[in-house]
C-alpha cells in the first residue's frame, strides 16, 4: 500500500510539474511568433539590411570579442599579461596534481604499516610502504629503514624526511606569489603608458576631445582590467594551494607521530 501511496504521489508531482513547463513553452512560442511578425514588419518598412550590423555584433564569439579587446589594449603592452596568465595557470595546474598524488589516506596507511609489522617484520612493511605514493610513506620507509639504530634514529630520520617532504610540497609556490605581485604592476605600467599616450595625442593635435584621447585611455583601462583578472585568478588558486599545503603537512605530523608509536610497541615486543 505504501509503495502504491508513493508511485501515486511521484506521478501526482511529475504532472503539476509538467503543468508551468508547457504552459511556459506556449508562451515561448507565441512570444516567438509575435517577434517573428515584428521583424518581417521592420524589414518591410527599413530594408533587410538595417538591422544587420547589430545582429552581427550580436552573433560575434567571446573569444573574437577578448581578441579585440587584447588588440585594443596594445599588443606590447597585453602580452607580458598573456604571458603572466599562461606561467601562473601552468605552476597551478602542476602543483595541484603533484598535490593530488601526494594525499594518502594515513588511517588506512598505518594500520596496514602495523598489520605487516607484525605478520611479515620490517621487510614486508618496507615493501608496502615502498608501492604507496606520497610523502608519508616516504617519511614510513625512511623510519623503518633505520630501525636498527633505535627508536632515536628512526625520529632523526623522519624529522630530516620530513622537512624536505614540506620543501617539495611547497615547490613553485614562490614563483606563484611572484606572478601575483607582479601582473598589477605591469596593468599599472600599461596605465601609466596609455595616460601618456593620450597627453601626447592630445598635444599633436591641439585638441581635447573624446576621439583624440580615446586610445591613449582605452591602453590604460584595459591593461588594468586584465592584469587585475590574472592576479584575481592566480590568487584563488594559490589561497586553495596554501591551504592544501598546510593540510598535507598536518596529516603528515601526526601520521608521524603515530608512526613513531607503533615502532615503539614494535621494538619493545622484540626485546
Amino acid at each position: 500500500m505504501k509503495k502504491i501511496f508513493v508511485l501515486f504521489s511521484l506521478v501526482a508531482f511529475f504532472c503539476f510539474a509538467a503543468m508551468p513547463t508547457v504552459a511556459f513553452a506556449q508562451e515561448t512560442e507565441t512570444y516567438e511568433t509575435e517577434q517573428q511578425q515584428d521583424y518581417q514588419f521592420e524589414d518591410e518598412v527599413f530594408g533587410a539590411d538595417f538591422f544587420a550590423e547589430d545582429q552581427i555584433a550580436e552573433t560575434r564569439s567571446f573569444h573574437q570579442v577578448l581578441k579585440e579587446q587584447f588588440i585594443l589594449g596594445g599588443v606590447p603592452w597585453m602580452t607580458p599579461i598573456l604571458v603572466l596568465l599562461v606561467m601562473g595557470l601552468s605552476l597551478v595546474i602542476e602543483r595541484i596534481i603533484y598535490l593530488t598524488m601526494s594525499t594518502t589516506n594515513t588511517r588506512n596507511l598505518l594500520k596496514d604499516v602495523e598489520d605487516a609489522l607484525e605478520n611479515g617484520g620490517v621487510e614486508e612493511a618496507k615493501e608496502l610502504c615502498r608501492n604507496t605514493r606520497g610523502p608519508v610513506a616516504l617519511i614510513f620507509y625512511q623510519g623503518l629503514d633505520h630501525i636498527n639504530e633505535g627508536i632515536e634514529g628512526v625520529e632523526k630520520s623522519i624529522v630530516s624526511l620530513g622537512a624536505i617532504a614540506t620543501a617539495r610540497l611547497e615547490k613553485n609556490m614562490t614563483w606563484i606569489s611572484f606572478i601575483i605581485a607582479v601582473a598589477p604592476m605591469v596593468g599599472f605600467l600599461g596605465t601609466a603608458v596609455g595616460m601618456v599616450m593620450a597627453f601626447q595625442a592630445i598635444e599633436i593635435a591641439g585638441d581635447i576631445s573624446p576621439t583624440v584621447v580615446a586610445g591613449g585611455m582605452q591602453v590604460a583601462l584595459l591593461t588594468t582590467v586584465f592584469a587585475l583578472i590574472v592576479a584575481i585568478v592566480i590568487q584563488f588558486f594559490y589561497n586553495y594551494l596554501a591551504a592544501k599545503i598546510e593540510s598535507l603537512v598536518d596529516d603528515m605530523e601526526n601520521a608521524s607521530i603515530d608512526f613513531i608509536d607503533i615502532m615503539v610497541k614494535h621494538i619493545n615486543n622484540k626485546k
